[in-house]
């Protein structure tokens, strides 16, 4: 587990209360007592909604392996820097203390430019500001992306969702039929989604391109539904590596890809460039039902 210094706690009641990971604002998100909680507490990972995997690594060097990674600013491989950029694997500052508001509870978090990533990101003067909101049944994460420098940038980013399951053969997926994607255990081809509803009995990693707003994720731990409601992430990555792949991967179980399915909202198709001056905002919000 992470340490302490490393946490930051959000409580709205015993009900509805999570932990991010500083490290790379790693957020793992629950149900309990029929409310929502963010918890990176293994005690809760029967209810979990967003789990960490069991061999998740905690040295605030490697990426954890599961809750709700940031990608940014590269979705996939990446010739400049690490696999998905550099916020999954950096620090970041608690900008606002966890504060409450009506029914709600929140804090945002801040990565901005340092020495590092000006080397890696060809010299970006950038600030990333993270919210994390917490209400009843439901989650919201808010993304604010500005442009400190002088020259524009470009970047694709990434929620890196990470749902639990009691049975991946009974998850299905809506919103995504008729839409293009890329299908990467395909040799990235193109192709167009027939079905009403997705669902994963193989390997997996498949980027849906411009997606309706909604998407509704079924048969979670729990036997709750789950929508994922998205504004400015136009497109939806769905990814279980399955038998082969979780065998060779040294911080996921073996048989783990049983019992979870990534739906991951994003700006990832195409980068999106930003001036000067100005600022790219999105967000996606989790709604138990």
């Amino acid at each position: 587990m992470a340490a302490a210094e490393d946490v930051v706690e959000l409580s709205l009641d015993q009900h509805n209360k999570c932990q991010i990971n500083l490290h790379e604002q790693k957020v793992e998100y629950g149900q309990l007592k029929n409310s929502i909680n963010d918890v990176c507490n293994s005690t809760l990972k029967e209810q979990s909604k967003l789990p960490l995997s069991q061999q998740a690594v905690f040295n605030n060097v490697k990426a954890i392996r599961g809750g709700i990674p940031i990608v940014f600013p590269h979705f996939g491989p990446w010739e400049l820097g690490p696999q998905h950029g550099f916020a999954r694997i950096s620090r970041w500052d608690l900008e606002k203390s966890p504060t409450k508001d009506g029914g709600t509870i929140y804090a945002t978090f801040l990565l901005k430019d340092n020495e590092n990533t000006r080397l890696m990101w060809q010299d970006n003067r950038f600030k990333v500001f993270y919210t994390v909101v917490i209400g009843h049944r439901q989650l919201k994460l808010k993304l604010d992306v500005r442009n400190e420098g002088n020259d524009s940038f470009e970047f694709t980013t990434l929620l890196h969702t990470y749902f639990k399951t009691l049975d991946i053969n009974n998850v299905t997926i809506s919103g995504l039929k008729s839409l293009k994607y890329i299908d990467k255990v395909r040799q990235s081809k193109k192709f167009v989604e027939e079905n009403d509803l997705v669902t994963a009995k193989e390997f997996v990693d498949r980027l849906y391109i411009g997606s309706v707003d909604k998407n509704e994720v079924t048969n979670l731990n729990g036997n709750k539904n789950l929508i994922m409601t998205r504004t400015n992430l136009p497109d939806v990555v769905v990814w279980n590596p399955w038998q082969d792949k979780a065998k060779v991967m040294s911080d996921f179980g073996d048989e783990e890809y049983k019992e979870m399915i990534c739906v991951e909202a994003g700006y990832v198709a195409k980068p999106r460039s930003v001036s000067p001056g100005a600022r790219f905002e999105a967000s996606a919000v989790f709604d138990i039902i």
